[in-house]
Parts: structure tokens; sequence; C-alpha cells
């Protein structure tokens, strides 16, 4: 059984929008990242005395990594804010891989600075390299705020632990989410000793007030958007689930009914965090795409059974309470900067492919789709796709196993075959991680430039 949701007047006034492409705020984000790091470098430099002595040196050596790692603490918890300047305009996945980054670096910048100061007071001391695990208890105990900084550092370590790869993949997603979430403790236990101990802060009195600034604008918009807007979004719209439906083996559509849904702000492309209010699920929160474009009282979420939480999905009954927070991602119209259109997909990536397949402003001919899939059963939505294909003048493509299992050949001498022009489209794309990389080398074959293909990963 398949269910065909249409996107109404909505959907076809999109088709109808000029091409008006929307630049992305990265690089002028990450100018002001390193601005701030430079300003953190300096205000190290303009404390730092003349000296001359090994304990000394280490000292300061402590001292700058410490400055580093509060900063990148604050933009950590930043980059978990879920601002929609970020996700929407920089893409969710982007700042995921940010958010890991800025992680690894604050963890060893963490452990530098531990490891560092302690030495350097060990050495004042007068013990050796061998004292240092008596110093770090010493200081814990007799300095202020330095046993909540311990509890901290302990929380950033197994953060850090948590998130490496061959432990993340071992572990269930909602216990390592959860753990995740642990961050906002360990930033807050940590960030007093560094005003109380901190010399750069004693002696600086404007240093301390732009580090309360800092971490108090931080603060506000985690309050905000994690929040005070998903509380404000779910007793507007009140979603609840009208019903689940199968549309291809394993692969199950919830479609989800509110009040006033399409005044969500959410664009075709985009994904929400959801949370299904039915026993065993409450405590669960998954990123899924809409599969058609919104209207005022339905959103629909396809999705394929690879773990627990999207198993379960087909048992949700009719009237099940939903919880969302979004819309999140930036792989929307806003992107597209060229007439003409190839959308690619692969699996279950057929699900923002779809509701943008129907929303692209384009005409007859502008559109093309490519559904990779491992047979013909597996092509999830394809009544759908065939509809809007015939309506929008599109062309509809699909690539599957042959009868032998052998995989077809997506290539770029492939692409240019079958689309002779490919060089001078915008291209979308959504897929698991292998079958992304390797069309996204394939079309850099084809001569499409890297700025014109839009996807969004969420493998970190």
């Amino acid at each position: 059984m398949t269910t065909t949701l249409a996107g109404g007047r909505a959907a076809r006034r999109q088709t109808m929008r000029r091409i008006r492409p929307r630049r992305s705020p990265a690089v002028p984000l990450l100018l002001a990242v390193w601005a701030g790091a430079a300003a953190v470098l300096w205000l190290w430099w303009h404390n730092t005395p003349s000296i001359a002595d090994t304990d000394g040196k280490i000292l300061n050596a402590g001292r700058i990594t410490g400055l580093l790692a509060g900063y990148l603490m604050a933009l950590v918890v930043l980059q978990m804010a879920r601002v929609p300047a970020l996700e929407r305009r920089v893409g969710s996945d982007r700042v995921a891989r940010w958010h890991a980054m800025s992680g690894r670096y604050t963890l060893s910048l963490i452990v530098a600075h531990v490891f560092l100061t302690m030495w350097g007071y060990a050495l004042q001391a007068g013990k050796s390299l061998g004292g240092i695990a008596q110093q770090t208890w010493d200081s814990v105990n007799q300095l202020p705020d330095m046993g909540k900084a311990a509890v901290g550092t302990g929380l950033f370590v197994l953060i850090g632990l948590s998130s490496v790869g061959a432990v993340r993949r071992r572990m269930p997603y909602d216990t390592w989410y959860h753990v995740h979430l642990t961050t906002y403790a360990a930033v807050f236990l940590t960030f007093w000793h560094q005003i109380t101990t901190g010399n750069d802060f004693a002696v600086e009195p404007m240093a301390k007030t732009f580090w309360y600034g800092l971490y108090g604008a931080v603060s506000v918009l985690v309050v905000w958007y994690r929040i005070i807007v998903p509380i404000r979004l779910n007793l507007r719209h009140r979603m609840h689930v009208e019903a689940v439906v199968e549309e291809a083996p394993g692969i199950v559509s919830v479609l989800i009914g509110g009040r006033k849904l399409h005044r969500m702000g959410a664009e075709a492309g985009q994904f929400f965090r959801w949370r299904f209010l039915a026993p065993g699920m409450r405590f669960s929160s998954h990123p899924y795409s809409l599969s058609a474009a919104p209207r005022p009282d339905m959103l629909r979420i396809t999705v394929k059974a690879i773990g627990d939480h999207s198993a379960r999905l087909r048992e949700l009954r009719p009237g099940t309470r939903v919880w969302a927070e979004g819309p999140y991602g930036a792989m929307t119209a806003s992107r597209r900067s060229r007439g003409k259109v190839l959308l690619v997909a692969g699996g279950v990536g057929i699900t923002p492919m779809r509701a943008l397949f129907e929303t692209l402003p384009g005409s007859a001919g502008d559109l093309t789709l490519l559904y990779r899939a491992n047979s013909t059963q597996d092509l999830a939505l394809w009544d759908e796709l065939a509809v809007i294909a015939k309506e929008r003048g599109a062309r509809l493509m699909y690539a599957v196993n042959s009868p032998d299992g052998a995989r077809p050949d997506i290539s770029a001498e492939n692409l240019q075959r079958k689309i002779p022009d490919i060089e001078r489209h915008d291209v979308f794309m959504c897929g698991p991680a292998g079958f992304a990389q390797s069309v996204y080398e394939a079309l850099r074959g084809a001569g499409v430039p890297a700025r014109r293909i839009h996807h969004e990963s969420f493998e970190m």
C-alpha cells in the first residue's frame, strides 16, 4: 500500500518562484571565530612578561591552552544551540562537523592545560615530573572551584571517548545522545575556575566582562532555541500521528496532523527532530526529513527501518502525540543558482529529494531525478514521483541492481551520456555516505563545480 500526499497550492506556488540563490554565512562566521581566537592570544601575550625559568614557561603554556580551551567551550555549546542562522543557512551537517572538530580541539587543549599547569605547579613546589598526580590532588582540594572543574573535565573526557568512531558505532544512538548532552554540565562546572583562578581575568576587568558576556550570550541562545522555541512551537501546532503507511519493504511513511503546520516555516529539503510520545519512545529524539511539502494540516516523513527507533515507527497508533524541533537543514531551493537541476537520491535519501522534486522552481525539462535503489521493489514513493514528473514535465530515472546483483555504473561518463549538459546543472544529493561520496566524485569528473553540488551528510 502507498499513500499520495500532494503539497497543494503552497507547493505549486513554490514551483513558480524566481531563482534567488542565498549565500551561506559560513565564511563571515569563520572569520569572526578566528578574530575571537586572535583576541584571546592577544590577551595572553599582553599579560605575559618575559620569562626565563622553565616552570614559568610551562605555566604560561598552561595559561594559553586554558584560555583557548575556554573560548572553544563557548563555541562548542553555541554549535549545539540550534540557532537558525547556523542550522538553516550554513547547514546542519556542516555545523555538526564544526562541532565535532571543535570538540576534539577543546578536549586536546583541556588535557594539555591540566598537564602543563600541574607540571608547572609541581616544579614550583620542588617536585619532579612524577609529582604531577599529587600536585593535581592538592590543587583540587585547595584552589577555589577546582573540584567542580575536575568533575567537568572528567565529563569532557567521557564525552570525547563516546564520540570516538569505534565506540560510537557500538553505542545506541539514544545513549550517545544523552551522554553528549552532559556537555552543558561540563561547561558550567569548568567555567567558574576560569574566573576565580585565571590570572588574565584578575588583572584585566574588561576581559572578565567579555568572558561573562560571551558565556552569557551563548547561554541565552541555548535556553531560547533549545527550550523556549520548541515549547512554543509544539503548544501552537499540537501535532499527532494521523496514520502510518507502508511504502516499500521496511519503509513506512508517518502522516502527522496538527494546526496551521504550513506556518512552521518548514521548506522542502529540511528535517525535524521527532519525538513520539508512545511507550518506549518518549525519550528518543531522531532526525527525519520531510518527504512532502508541508500542508496546512499535514506533514509527512518516510523512514527506513535501520535501527530500534525507526523500526518501531510502524507500531505508532493514530492519535499519538508528537513533539518536534525544527525545521533544520540548508538543502533547500535557496541553494539553487542555475535553471536546470539534477536530484540524486540513494535509498531512503529519496525523502527530501521527493519534496524538492515537487517544489523546486522550474519549467518543463528543467528537473531530473535519479533514484538509486537495490531493486525496483525498494523504490519507495515511485508512484508519487511518476505523477510529479508527468505534471511538471520532469525527467525521472532509476538505477537498480541487475538480476545477478551487479551494481549500476553511476560514473562521470554515464552521467554525461544520460545528461549531456550536466555541467550546467545544480545538483541536490542525499543518500548513504559511501554512495554520496562516489556520486560526488562522478559529478566532479563530469564537470559539475563543487559549489553547485548541494548535499547534507550526518556522518561525523
